[in-house]
Parts: structure tokens; sequence; C-alpha cells
């Protein structure tokens, strides 16, 4: 076959630093005969010039569109809700499968161009976990949020807007002096034992934040989950399904609890699937926190792309583990790149 054509676009996104493959990637594909192509860019946390020092071709930031039409446009976040029709394979987080009101719009899209998406959420084994993710980050990140933001609630502040940190050791010292002189708070985690509840209970613990993890095993019984509103943090760190419960209904809001914030890391509130139902919008860095109780307070943080914060060491990350499977788009019977292309088959017959 003809070696893949991969196309690193820039990402279009307030806020979004990140990338999915470093210059030691791009190198490791082109000895494998890739072509690549890094579209420049004035914010990513990699520099253009470090993908120019590979000699893959630089071309120029959001070109994209105009790239042959057998490139593969590979990017992370989402792409200009403009309506055009999309005639590329694209790799990305589509957020489309859940149905969610957007991903019916981009699917209609790739429909009218015949083109492909390549979802990064559904790239998986063969026991079904997930390739790559950023998982871990988005955890740390998002519980950072969520502390930031109970801090501010208890100081009887709005929460400043987020930024980004050069690492989480910056991270951690400046949410250490952001809680300093309050009194520690405790967390429950659901999804513990995954990649996001990991980092957000190792934020926690970098802090002094005891915290009480549950995964499956309990949750099992499908609820009600009266454990969860004796914490002052809730963190939900899980994909959910058709099978997950609720875990804070609404008619949690006016009962008696401790709980005082909850950081939504997995944040879909517009999917069918939602088991935090007390809100209905993703928060931003600008306003981090929706408050949906007054009395007792009740915040909800829910950013869709946390490890931007850390946007070096998650981009690092996630480009090690995504490359091998990056390498395999040269063959034609790739099992990952097989499902991947089936599940859109599939969802895009259904718009």
């Amino acid at each position: 076959m003809t070696a893949p054509h991969l196309w690193v676009r820039a990402e279009q996104r307030d806020n979004e630093t990140r990338v999915g493959i470093t210059p030691e990637g791009v190198t490791a594909l082109m000895a494998q005969g890739f072509r690549v192509t890094v579209e420049a860019s004035d914010s990513r946390v990699i520099a253009t010039d470090a993908y120019a020092a590979t000699g893959c071709t630089i071309a120029p930031q959001n070109s994209w569109p105009d790239a042959p039409a057998d490139a593969i446009i590979f990017g992370l976040k989402e792409l200009p809700e403009d309506g055009t029709p999309l005639v590329h394979r694209h790799i990305m987080f589509g957020h489309a499968y859940k149905g969610q009101s957007a991903g019916r719009i981009l699917l209609q899209r790739f429909k009218a161009g015949g083109g492909i998406l390549l979802d990064l959420e559904y790239l998986t084994d063969e026991t079904g976990r997930r390739v790559a993710a950023f998982g871990y980050w988005a955890g740390f990140a998002g519980a950072a949020v969520a502390v930031k933001c109970w801090a501010a609630q208890t100081r009887g502040q709005a929460v400043a807007s987020i930024t980004p940190y050069p690492n989480a050791d910056a991270l951690t010292r400046d949410l250490a002096a952001e809680i300093d002189g309050l009194a520690t708070p405790d967390a429950l985690v659901i999804g513990a034992l995954g990649r996001v509840g990991s980092g957000a209970a190792d934020l926690c613990g970098r802090l002094g934040i005891k915290v009480t993890g549950w995964d499956m095993k309990e949750t099992a019984h499908g609820g009600p989950f009266p454990e969860i509103l004796e914490h002052v943090l809730f963190f939900n760190c899980i994909l959910a399904g058709p099978q997950t419960p609720v875990f804070v209904p609404k008619s949690a809001l006016d009962r008696d609890r401790a709980l005082r914030v909850i950081g939504d890391i997995a944040c879909d509130p517009d999917s069918d699937f939602n088991p935090v139902p007390v809100y209905d919008r993703a928060t931003t860095w600008e306003e981090p926190a929706l408050r949906v109780h007054d009395t007792p307070p009740l915040d909800v943080t829910a950013i869709d792309n946390l490890p931007s914060m850390l946007p070096l060491e998650s981009s690092e990350d996630y480009a090690a583990q995504l490359l091998p499977t990056l390498s395999a788009l040269a063959e034609d019977t790739s099992p990952v790149w097989v499902r991947a292309h089936a599940l859109f088959q599939e969802h895009s017959a259904a718009v």
C-alpha cells in the first residue's frame, strides 16, 4: 500500500495547546516510511521549530481543509463548527457516539463529504481497553480545579479563571497555598481504579485530602448513593454508558449534605447517559464553576479539556501511548483501526 500521509493539524480551540505526537514520534513514523506534515502553530506547547528539525513538511496553520485527499488529518479537539462537509479521514476526539447534539451534526458533515471519523476515544485493544488516554492528567487537573473551587467557595469568593501550569509540581504548590488555613475536605472518587480516578486520587494525596475510592463493585447495586452526599468533594471519573446509574440526582440538591463541589471530570452533560444530571452544560477556563444550588452551596466543575492545564506532561504521556497505534496505520488490517472504522460506519448510518 501507499505510505500513509499523516497531517498533524493545529488546534483551533481556545486554551488547547496539547498535541498528540512529539517530534520524536514524527521521526519514528518517517523512518517507517510515513509522509508527515505538521501545521505551524503559534500556541502548541511544542514549538513548530522542533517539528521542522525532524525534516517533516511544515504547512500553514489551519490549512488542513486543503490537504491532499489521501492525507489523514490528526488533531485532538473539535473542528470549527462551520458546517462544511468533511472529505478526509480524521483522527480526533469526536464526541459523537453517545447522543451528543453537536455529535450528530459532526457525523452529518462526514456523511456529506464522504470522510471518515476515527475517534481517539474508541481506539481500543482486543479487551476493549483504550490504547491511549489522557485520563490520568484529566483526573489530576480536574481534581485540582474542584479543589480550587472549594477553596474559593469556602472563603465566599468566586473561583478565579484557570491557566496552564508548567508542570504538576507547580500546580500542586499553587493549590497548597490556596487551601492553606482551611479545614481539609474529604473526597469520594468513582472510577478509582481507572486512569482518571488514579489521577484525581494522586492530586488529593499530594494535598493531604482523604479519598474514599469506589469502582464497579461499589456502584453495582445501581443506587441510590447517599454516601456521595456525605463527602465534601465528589469526583466522577467514569466513562458513562447505558447501564451507568445516576450518582447525584436533582433531588440531592435540597437534601442535607456535606457535598459542596462536584468535579465531573468525565464531563458529558449533554449525553443521554450523564450520571450527574444536576447540571446541563460544561464549564470553562474563564468560569470554571457552575453554581447549581445556593443554600448550602453546591458547585459543579466540568471542563472538557482538563489535561491542557498541564499541556507538556499530558502531551508527552499521551503521544508515547498512541505512537504504536499510529504506526499501525500502515497496515490495512490493523484491528484497532478496523474497529474504529466499523464504529464510525455504525453511527454515521443512523444520522
